[in-house]
């Protein structure tokens, strides 16, 4: 089955960024709701991205045993998507024609090379669809987490 969504870095290091208590419960609240379906996939680069945040970027930081907990729980929630040659070279495409950063343009390129309609993102002009990818983001006040 292809998962319905997507999800980006934000999405799981607001689960544990103290700075941030209502993007901190909307994220939680999120991947909760996408873990439970389960509905949603995982970039390789989006663990990549979270552990380094996580390490250096948190305050405070993780132990690095927890960010290889925490990377061991998502991987048996959510289906991880490798970054192939073929994602790298979408990528690059994505840079050229819509004008996105390259690291935006990896996961936008996951969804569309995996057939994955949605990405969950703050990143994202979020409601904007780029070649049949929307981007969403469940971190605003705004977002229905019920759409989900």
């Amino acid at each position: 089955m292809t998962p319905s969504y997507l999800l980006d870095t934000n999405c799981l290091v607001y689960c544990f960024d103290e700075d941030e208590p209502e993007k901190k419960e909307r994220a939680l609240a999120t991947i909760d709701r996408v873990g439970r379906m389960p509905s949603a996939a995982l970039p390789a680069q989006v663990l990549a991205e979270f552990a380094n945040a996580a390490l250096y970027t948190l305050d405070p930081p993780l132990s690095p045993d927890e960010v290889y907990g925490q990377i061991e729980l998502y991987e048996a929630v959510f289906p991880v998507r490798p970054l192939t040659s073929a994602v790298a070279m979408e990528a690059v495409r994505g840079v050229r024609d819509h004008s996105f950063s390259y690291f935006d343009a990896q996961i936008w390129a996951v969804a569309k090379l995996d057939q994955i309609p949605v990405v969950l993102s703050e990143d994202f002009s979020t409601g904007a669809t780029v070649e049949g990818v929307t981007f969403r983001n469940p971190l605003a006040d705004d977002f229905d987490l019920s759409d989900l």
